[in-house]
């Protein structure tokens, strides 16, 4: 597998759907030591459940590409401010991460080779061939570790922050297909949305963000099932808004 902090899956075009999934991946370089049990990474707080099964089957389609993340999150954070705490997490979800104690030279290094090389890659790629949509993939915990008795009974959740254009036709769709939807649940996207924020929002970019629970996903029969929701929807939105 490339060494580089992003992988793209599909061919990008110039009026197409390009999928933007932050926390596909739970690669950890061979030089990096987190100090976790190896089993951690399998689990959310290292990626996003089920999301890589989705964007590539998505990706298969005409006119469709998906930007995956190529490192764990517990790596480094791509959907986050550039001096946000939680960039390279020292915890998540009450597992500490001993290895991201790191020093300030140590800290801006992680980040010059992971965070600023997506970032730009994705900013060149997305003037180059600027989609009619992007979709923001993501997938959520039915609940946490550190909160077990708060359920969430939302089956995907759509997020937004300022610009909630695709929001607004998504929903409706999404539960018409019988599924129980969240109006920015589990989390909202006027607090964590920062790829969105950078790369679509700044730009007038049209974009649709999307959090599937992770126990529709995490088998392949659910990603199918997703990419094919997903593939139809996001293209009756990208129609609608151009």
């Amino acid at each position: 597998m490339t060494d580089e902090p992003y992988r793209i899956v599909g061919e990008p075009r110039f009026g197409g759907i390009l999928i933007i999934a932050d926390h596909a991946s739970n690669r950890v370089p061979d030089d990096i030591n987190l100090g976790i049990d190896p089993a951690l990474l399998d689990l959310h707080i290292a990626h996003d459940i089920g999301v890589m099964g989705v964007a590539e089957r998505m990706a298969t389609r005409p006119g469709t590409a998906a930007f995956l993340g190529n490192a764990s999150r517990l790596v480094c954070d791509f959907n986050r401010e550039p001096h946000a705490p939680a960039i390279i997490p020292i915890a998540s979800d009450g597992h500490a991460i001993p290895g991201n104690a790191l020093s300030h030279e140590a800290h801006e290094a992680r980040l010059e080779r992971f965070y600023h090389p997506y970032n730009e890659a994705l900013a060149a790629l997305l003037d180059d061939k600027p989609p009619a949509l992007i979709l923001s993939l993501h997938s959520f915990t039915p609940s946490l570790a550190s909160n077990p008795d708060e359920k969430r009974p939302w089956q995907v959740g759509v997020l937004y922050n300022q610009d909630e254009r695709a929001a607004r036709l998504a929903i409706p769709m999404l539960e018409a297909e019988g599924l129980i939807v969240g109006d920015q649940q589990p989390y909202s996207g006027k607090l964590l949305n920062a790829t969105m924020n950078r790369h679509a929002e700044a730009e007038g970019r049209p974009y649709l963000g999307v959090e599937i629970r992770q126990d529709g996903i995490a088998e392949e029969v659910g990603q199918a099932v997703w990419a094919e929701r997903l593939g139809r929807i996001c293209n009756v939105v990208a129609l609608a808004i151009t």
